[in-house]
């Protein structure tokens, strides 16, 4: 007798849905997710709102009352009491309150986006930033840009407010206002490469190689819009194969950006071969709705007045700035094979390995 199979019934299955149930629930998910995230943020800025009261409220009477430190130890054990199952009310983290409410004494402090981003983050601005306008500076930053904390740490850490929008370029001269303006914000000087880590002899293809294995911190060290389009990007002109060391895309500003990486000074003769670059990607890559593309050359050294004398009268937007990286020490780099004997050297034992295993067959 032939054994009767169980058949279970899949309580998602989408056989009898009705038209327009699957674009329906999908609105419902963003819908409610949406949601999650405002209520989130409405208890954020609750949460900060009362820190600052709490701060502003120790600072005026330990200033205007003459109260002691002693009073901050009490309240710390008093508020743990009250409320046993509430974090945030340690001696530490008062404070910190205090401090915030005298780094920021404004009153209409949750509409600026320091009142909008997290406690943490805000504690850390405390920590490491001393000047109100910086302070404020990276409060914005890390709101618009959606900072990690760890990220907002290495931001300040890398001084970005003295970074950004400095690096030496024609922009001015050759794009009109404001894309100008846009395009130099997005750039910087110098960029800090600082999870690399090469030897002095190092060449340019090594440098690629070791920004591209970690695209990701590359990325973000290069700011907020850009995506990674290619390495070594190959363009044929004239019947000649031509090979861009990177290539990337900056979405909100809707252009390329053409990357050239020197592992020397900057020289006249680099400005000539990007603004080759620049026309032959407007040209050949470029769709409509692109803008034009950007140059970025990243030398370890620029000189001002040869950058200046080398971009004036180039058509293409070209900007030219520095970058840093960990150097490795000079008695362990001289103990390790150079990297072309290295590359051979695997080149060679992957050969072997092939003949050998044809040898076996």
């Amino acid at each position: 007798m032939a054994k009767k199979l169980a058949v279970t019934t899949n309580a998602t299955s989408t056989e009898h849905l009705p038209v327009g149930y699957g674009e329906w629930l999908m609105k419902l998910k963003a819908d409610i997710r949406q949601a999650q995230t405002r209520a989130i943020i409405k208890v954020n800025t609750e949460m900060i709102q009362l820190y600052w009261r709490i701060g502003r409220d120790i600072l005026e009477r330990q200033s205007q009352q003459g109260w002691g430190a002693k009073i901050v130890d009490r309240l710390a054990e008093d508020l743990r009491r009250e409320f046993p199952g509430i974090e945030g009310f340690s001696r530490s983290n008062l404070l910190y309150m205090r401090a915030f409410s005298e780094a920021w004494p404004n009153a209409e402090i949750v509409p600026q986006p320091v009142g909008q981003i997290p406690w943490g983050h805000i504690r850390l601005l405390l920590d490491k930033v001393k000047d109100a306008d910086t302070r404020n500076w990276y409060a914005r930053a890390a709101f618009e840009y959606g900072w990690s904390r760890n990220v907002l740490a290495m931001q300040v850490d890398t001084r970005l407010h003295e970074r950004d929008g400095r690096s030496l370029n024609n922009f001015a001269a050759t794009l009109p206002p404001p894309d100008s303006d846009m395009v130099a914000a997005a750039l910087k000087d110098p960029y800090v490469f600082d999870f690399v880590t090469l030897a002095h002899d190092a060449h340019e293809r090594h440098l690629e190689a070791k920004l591209t294995e970690k695209i990701a911190k590359f990325l973000l060290e290069m700011g907020r819009g850009f995506a990674f389009v290619g390495s070594q990007y190959h363009l044929e002109v004239g019947g000649q194969d031509f090979y861009i060391d990177l290539l990337l895309y900056h979405i909100p500003l809707h252009r390329y950006v053409v990357i050239d990486l020197k592992m020397g000074a900057f020289t006249a003769e680099f400005a000539g071969k990007m603004n080759f670059y620049i026309n032959a990607v407007n040209k050949q890559v470029c769709t409509p709705g692109d803008n034009d593309t950007v140059g970025l050359i990243l030398c370890r050294e620029r000189n001002y007045l040869i950058v200046d004398y080398s971009l004036g009268g180039v058509c293409a937007p070209i900007a030219v700035a520095k970058y840093e990286h960990n150097i490795l020490p000079a008695p362990i780099a001289a103990a390790l094979p150079a990297p072309d004997v290295v590359e051979a050297g695997l080149v060679a034992i992957i050969a072997e390995a092939d003949d050998e295993d044809g040898e076996e067959k």
